[in-house]
């Protein structure tokens, strides 16, 4: 993990155990965006930030599919789609931060070095909010972390629709930043939920 935590540190945290959870489905998620930059490279480069607000899209509806259906016909756990929500919400960042590109211009180092930056952003706001709100989400139902993925994603594609103009509200930023960080909640619930927890 890269220093860009905003100085919250271990011994500073009221509950380390939930940093641990945290950091564990981070590095998981990490692993994977590491492999796909080995196989693709950074080939997303060429999305626009509305592409990547629709594939996070279509992965929260197919976790809600599978919530409420109870059945899958594609072998997919549901954990596989959270990933790749966290991941898609880290690339999100970075397209916001860098734009589109027409090729893949960045290395698969700097690729590597801005998911950690925004990583450590998008703990932080983990961190903060997990202090102020002394673990509410631990009380919430996988689903409703769905739900409330959802709703971001539909307060995003309002805000992209209007060019990223707000009058009180957050930016896209902030929607994927939550995106991620309910996303990592439910890969910790269910990581819970198989352990028996």
């Amino acid at each position: 993990m890269s220093d860009t935590t905003d100085n919250i540190s271990a011994s500073e945290t009221d509950f380390p155990g939930t940093e641990r959870q945290f950091d564990r489905a981070i590095a998981e998620c990490r692993d994977i965006y590491a492999a796909k930059l080995r196989d693709y490279g950074p080939s997303w480069r060429l999305m626009r930030p509305t592409a990547v607000t629709d594939q996070i899209l279509i992965k929260a509806d197919r976790i809600r599919s599978l919530e409420t259906k109870g059945e899958s016909r594609v072998d997919e756990p549901v954990e596989d789609a959270f990933r790749a929500m966290v991941n898609y919400g880290i690339i999100g960042l970075i397209q916001l931060q860098l734009g589109y590109s027409d090729t893949k211009d960045i290395s698969v180092e700097e690729a590597m070095r801005l998911y950690d930056l925004h990583m450590g952003r998008t703990r932080a706001v983990m961190l903060a909010k997990n202090h102020d709100y002394n673990e509410a989400w631990r009380k919430m139902r996988v689903s409703s972390y769905t739900d409330m993925i959802l709703m971001k994603l539909m307060r995003t594609k309002e805000i992209e629709d209007h060019q990223g103009h707000t009058e009180v509200s957050e930016g896209v930023d902030a929607n994927y930043q939550d995106i991620i960080n309910y996303s990592i909640f439910g890969l910790i619930k269910l990581a819970e939920q198989k352990e028996g927890k």
